[in-house]
């Protein structure tokens, strides 16, 4: 028997599953259909002009609406806590079709010193050529966001975990700082996603979400979330998203995700419990010196990691002997493993974020923002741990 939304289950896995949907209502179809189409018709012009005008339900348009788009928005917001959410065609676009909808010249953006490398680009080479301050601090402690903050400052915007060295941001502290200031807080949630971490519970404006990463889960597609309140959903729907970017989301990829939302708790327990594992070996091993795992005792944040995230997280950053050129021998023996950028898919995956995903910024940027050349960025993959680590080990062996 279908789940009714109006009395949803309170489980995360039940609810990416079932939320929003009623297989009656589809001719008893168990998957949701696909709505492939630009355009829709309307029953009349009275109609149409009523839909326009926002005084009847309806779609118009898939740049502003499909039926496709529009569960997965619903129940990506219902897994966020949030009252709304938006699809778009990637993560980048995401952003972009938030921060555009608010940002007017003169206003500030404080960000924390680590960002993913486009949005760091998009930031500082994007936002300030339009008279948008960008200022990055280090968010771990809050008394520098509470030393910095400003009646000029309209966002603050973190990772956490933080792509790629891992740094944690307390949200909660975040969110006092800047609420008192009259600022609105976007945390970007890809790492941790909702299984792990729901910033919205602790107080956040909006999430934004790369959907390429885990909530697709199998690499086969880009996409991008945004989630927050309804007011101001509809605000990034009709200006940033419609008019400002285009980023809209194609609902074959929607499709992809709601298939992908069915397995996100399940396959996120296999992400954290292989991590864990490659994490502690990599720790013990003679080839690595330092290894950043907030399941780790050694780790600098675990109580906050504790405090705020269900478990762990399926990303690892460590730093290998012999610093860059120590850290491309090891990643070049390496046969099961993947050299790739991207993240949370079935495959286990090996970067080097100076060279690859952060060679935006330049090398004194990477060295003042906590991103070293020889760091090494791992997503562990859902294949049996046994064989990740073989494959890490044989790398990591001199000769």
């Amino acid at each position: 028997m279908s789940r009714q939304s109006n009395n949803p289950p309170s489980g995360i896995a039940t609810r990416a599953i079932h939320f929003g949907y009623d297989p009656q209502k589809e001719h008893g179809a168990l998957v949701p259909p696909l709505h492939l189409t630009s355009t829709f018709t309307f029953e009349s012009v009275e109609a149409g002009g009523e839909i326009f005008a926002g005084e009847r339900e309806g779609f118009i348009y898939s740049r502003t609406g499909n039926p496709t788009n529009d569960l997965l928005e619903r129940r990506i917001a219902n897994l966020e806590g949030a009252e709304g959410a938006i699809a778009n065609a990637s993560g980048m676009g995401a952003i972009s079709s938030l921060l555009w909808t608010f940002l007017e010249p003169g206003d500030e953006i404080i960000t924390d010193l680590t960002l993913y490398g486009c949005t760091f680009s998009l930031f500082n080479h994007g936002f300030t050529r339009f008279g948008i301050t960008v200022t990055h601090i280090d968010l771990t402690d809050p008394a520098n966001l509470e030393a910095a903050i400003s009646s000029k400052t309209k966002f603050v915007y973190f990772e956490t975990p933080a792509n790629p060295n891992m740094r944690l941001v307390d949200i909660a502290a975040m969110v006092r700082i800047a609420h008192g200031a009259g600022a609105r807080v976007i945390v970007d949630n890809t790492y941790a996603t909702p299984v792990l971490t729901r910033p919205i519970e602790r107080g956040a404006d909006f999430v934004v979400h790369s959907a390429t990463k885990y909530l697709g889960g199998h690499g086969d597609l880009l996409a991008g979330i945004i989630a927050g309140r309804m007011e101001d959903m509809d605000a990034v729907r009709s200006v940033g998203l419609k008019d400002m970017t285009g980023s809209v989301i194609s609902p074959f990829n929607s499709m992809l995700i709601l298939r992908g939302l069915k397995t996100l708790e399940l396959r996120m327990e296999r992400h954290c419990a292989n991590a864990q594992k490659i994490a502690e070996m990599l720790d013990a091993h003679p080839g690595v010196e330092t290894v950043y795992y907030p399941g780790l005792a050694t780790f600098s944040q675990k109580e906050l990691a504790q405090c705020q995230m269900a478990a762990p997280g399926g990303m690892i950053a460590f730093e290998a002997r012999g610093g860059f050129a120590g850290g491309a021998r090891m990643m070049n023996r390496l046969q099961l493993v993947q050299r790739a950028v991207s993240l949370g898919d079935a495959e286990t995956l090996i970067q080097h974020p100076a060279g690859m995903t952060h060679a935006t910024y330049s090398p004194e940027e990477r060295e003042a923002h906590g991103i070293s050349d020889g760091l090494i960025r791992i997503s562990a993959g859902l294949e049996n741990i046994d064989d990740i680590l073989f494959d890490l080990e044989q790398a990591l062996a001199s000769g």
